[in-house]
C-alpha cells in the first residue's frame, strides 16, 4: 500500500500501480501527475464518492478498484477513460448505473454487493465485454442489448432477484461460468440428505491452512482422537460468487466421488454462530494446477511458464475432472467455477481433486430442457481446461494421436452452438485414450 507522503513527494513518478486507502474524501491532484504511466489504480477503502472530471488524463489507465466507497452511482466520468478495461466497484452503495459509465473498452465489470436494480442498455455495446461479476444485487432482469455481447464468458447474477432467465442467455456462444444461487427462480429440488452434524465442542483447531473467498480453512482433531480433518468456517458475507448457505447447499446435493472434494460433516452449535462444513485433509503433495485469472488474462486461468506435464498424468487429470464434472451434473449441479485454479492434483500420478462450490448452480430438475443448457455452458469451460492443458503436455511422437484425441474432445466442447456440445457423460467417455 502507498502512502499519500510518497505521492506528494514525488517518489512514485513513473509507477504503473498505485494503491491509496487512507480516508480520502477526493483524488488527491497528484495521482493526475502520473498520466504518462499509471495503468493500475486502487481506491479501495476510502470514502468516496465521486471521481474528478479530470480522470480521463490517465491517459494509460487499464484498471480502476474503487471497491468500499460510499458511491451511489457508477461515475460518468469512467466512460471517458478510452483505455479503461477493468472497472471494480465491489460493496459500494451503487444504484444507479449510467450507460455513459461504461468505458468503450470494458472487459470486466465488478458491481458484487451494491443495490443494482437495473443496467443499461449501452452494456450490450461494449464488445470487448468478457467478465459480468454481479452478485448481491436487485437485479430481476439483463438488458436485452446484452445478448449482443458475444465475447461474454463468466457471469455472475447470484443473490439477485431474478424468477426467470433470459432466453437468450444460455445461447451465447462464449459463455461458460455462471451463477445463479439465491435467486427465486422457483425451481423444484429435492431436499438433499442432511450430513453428520459435528458439534463445534468436538473439535480442536490445529492452525490456519488456507484462506479463500468465501471462508478460513483450518487443521482440525476431533477430541479424544487422531482423526484429522479440515474445517471450512464460512464468512457470513456476499462473495463474488454469491452467498456461503448457497455453497453449503450445493456441497451437499454434490454428494460424494473421489475427484470431489465434499464435506463428510456440517458444524453445528459454534459459539457465534458460524457455519462450517468438515472436509477430508487433502494431502499435502496436492498442489494448485494453475493460478486464477489475471487482470491481463481475465477469464483464463495464469499456469507456470515452465510447466510440462507428461501425458499419462495429463490425461488422469483430465478423466479424474471429466468424471467428477459428470457426477456433478447427474446431480443435478452445475459447478460454476470449473477452473484449473479450482483443482488441486498430484504432479506424480495426475490424481486431482476439484474443489470450491461458491459458484455452485442447483439446477431444476422439473425443466430438463433448461438444465441442460445451463450444462452446456460447463461443458465448455471443460473444453477451456482440456485445451490449457494440451498446451502444457509433455509428449513424444508415438503418443501424437493421443494428443489429437484431446484436442478433439475440447474442440466439440468449445463448439459455438452450445445445443451441439457433447454433455459430460459422453466427454467423460471420450477421454479413455489408449497410450500403448
Amino acid at each position: 500500500m502507498h502512502t499519500l507522503d510518497q505521492l506528494r513527494s514525488g517518489a512514485l513518478t513513473g509507477t504503473r500501480r498505485l494503491d491509496l486507502s487512507c480516508g480520502l474524501r477526493t483524488l488527491p491532484p497528484e495521482v493526475l501527475d502520473l498520466a504518462d504511466t499509471l495503468e493500475v489504480l486502487n481506491l479501495s477503502g476510502n470514502q468516496l464518492s465521486s471521481l474528478p472530471p479530470e480522470l480521463p488524463r490517465l491517459k494509460k489507465l487499464k484498471v480502476i478498484f474503487c471497491s468500499d466507497n460510499p458511491f451511489t452511482q457508477l461515475p460518468e466520468v469512467l466512460g471517458d477513460c478510452e483505455t479503461l478495461q477493468v472497472v471494480g466497484f465491489k460493496a459500494c452503495r451503487i444504484a444507479d448505473v449510467p450507460g455513459a459509465a461504461l468505458p468503450p473498452t470494458l472487459r470486466w465489470l465488478i458491481l458484487t454487493d451494491n443495490a443494482v436494480s437495473s443496467l443499461p442498455a449501452e452494456l450490450g455495446k461494449r464488445p470487448a465485454l468478457q467478465k459480468l461479476m454481479l452478485a448481491g444485487n436487485r437485479l430481476a432482469g439483463l438488458p436485452c442489448g446484452l445478448a449482443d455481447a458475444q465475447g461474454l464468458e463468466l457471469v455472475r447474477l447470484a443473490a439477485n432477484h431474478f424468477t426467470e432467465l433470459p432466453g437468450w442467455l444460455t445461447e451465447l456462444p462464449r459463455l461458460s461460468w455462471l451463477a445463479l444461487a439465491g435467486n427465486p427462480l422457483g425451481w423444484h429440488r429435492p431436499l438433499s440428505v442432511a450430513l453428520p452434524a459435528l458439534s463445534w465442542q468436538q473439535l480442536r483447531l490445529d492452525g490456519l491452512l488456507g484462506e479463500g473467498a468465501s471462508g478460513h480453512i483450518y487443521k482440525v482433531y476431533r477430541r479424544g482422537s487422531k482423526e484429522v480433518s479440515a474445517l471450512k468456517l464460512f464468512k457470513g458475507a456476499v462473495t463474488s460468487d454469491g452467498l456461503p448457505e448457497h455453497e453449503l447447499a450445493a456441497c451437499l446435493a454434490a454428494g460424494q466421488h473421489p475427484a470431489l472434494c465434499t464435506p463428510t460433516g456440517e458444524l453445528v452449535a459454534h459459539p457465534d454462530g458460524m457455519r462450517g462444513l468438515l472436509l477430508p485433509l487433502i494431502p499435502v503433495n496436492y498442489i494448485n494446477l494453475a493460478g486464477p485469472p489475471s487482470l491481463d488474462s481475465c477469464t483464463r486461468d495464469v499456469y507456470p511458464s515452465n510447466l510440462r506435464i507428461p501425458l499419462p498424468c495429463l490425461l488422469r487429470v483430465a478423466q479424474c475432472m471429466g468424471g467428477a464434472v459428470a457426477h456433478l451434473h447427474a446431480q443435478g449441479v452445475m459447478h460454476g467455477d470449473l477452473y484449473a485454479h479450482n483443482i488441486l492434483w498430484n504432479p506424480v500420478n495426475g490424481d486431482a481433486l476439484l474443489s470450491d462450490f461458491g459458484a455452485a448452480t442447483l439446477l431444476p430438475i422439473d425443466q430438463s430442457a433448461l438444465a441442460n443448457a445451463l450444462k452446456a455452458l460447463e461443458v465448455r469451460a471443460f473444453g477451456c481446461l482440456l485445451e490449457e492443458l494440451v498446451t502444457h503436455v509433455h509428449a513424444d511422437g508415438r503418443h501424437a494421436p493421443a494428443v489429437s484425441g484431446l484436442e478433439a474432445v475440447a474442440q466439440a466442447c468449445l463448439h459455438p452452438d452450445p445445443a451441439r456440445r457433447p454433455d459430460m457423460a459422453a466427454v467423460s467417455s471420450q477421454l479413455d485414450l489408449d497410450l500403448r
